[in-house]
């Protein structure tokens, strides 16, 4: 019996995590609170990372993650 073919139509969309610790930080909390209402999240892409800055001080980090989820069928 022939197996069905796979595939499906994907959707990405662009979130920012910030973080007064890391880059790494500010990523991982853009993934996991997106995670809370976005199901099956497939990739997440570093996209871009800067900071903040107040006074001559890094105030915050901040990491852009495209994130990639299937839609379902």
């Amino acid at each position: 019996m022939a197996k069905k073919a796979k595939g499906g139509v994907y959707r990405i969309v662009d979130v920012i995590g910030v973080s007064t610790t890391s880059w790494e930080d500010a990523g991982r909390r853009a993934v996991e609170t997106a995670a809370t209402s976005i199901r099956d999240l497939r990739i997440a892409e570093v996209t871009k990372m800067d900071m903040t800055v107040e006074n001559g001080k890094v105030s915050a980090y901040r990491t852009r993650v495209a994130l990639s989820f299937k839609y379902e069928t």
